[in-house]
């Protein structure tokens, strides 16, 4: 009763995952009568996104046995949940396109072949390489890290990173990330 929705959320967050410091947004607010058949419940939905090689699951409190899954592996939901986590994944393949919010889901160094295949799989399509890079890179938001992928049996690829100051202002003098 003291904390806001957000406040909420984040402490939420926190407890169920020790996750903390993801892109965190409100996804939407579900409140159809008898989602829950024990007593009227709405419930303000966030989704977080975070790299999972940066990020351990800590659960903890009353998700104490909470786990990652792949998307395609995800157990039976309860209630509604499964509508929920469509919405999220509805919003998250939407978004993708015109804001750069799938670099949350990579780690701090990227290549880009990780960054083409991340997109790939949201959208559940082939992208073409050439043109793919050609894109990003000409957004001219993606540093060279001077840096290359280690452990590998094939020629090293360059390590980059997501420039976030450069695309703030870019973003405030009216960029526009379209991919």
């Amino acid at each position: 009763m003291t904390e806001s929705v957000d406040d909420a959320a984040i402490r939420e967050l926190k407890e169920e995952t020790g996750v903390t410091d993801v892109f965190l947004e409100q996804l939407y607010t579900f409140g159809s009568l008898g989602r829950d058949p024990r007593e009227r419940v709405v419930s303000v939905a966030y989704y977080a996104l975070t790299s999972l090689q940066e990020l351990p699951l800590e659960a903890s409190t009353d998700a104490s046995d909470a786990q990652w899954f792949e998307l395609a592996e995800v157990p039976p939901l309860g209630f509604d949940h499964e509508e929920i986590l469509q919405c999220a994944i509805a919003r998250l393949r939407n978004k993708i396109r015109y804001e750069p919010i799938g670099f949350e889901l990579l780690p701090a160094r990227f290549t880009l072949s990780q960054l083409q295949r991340l997109y790939e799989q949201i959208l559940e399509r082939e992208l073409d390489k050439r043109n793919f890079r050609k894109k990003l890179l000409k957004m001219d938001l993606l540093v060279d890290t001077g840096e290359k992928e280690t452990e590998v049996a094939h020629r090293a690829a360059k390590l980059y990173k997501f420039d976030t100051q450069k695309y703030a202002s870019l973003k405030q003098a009216g960029f526009t990330f379209e991919l």
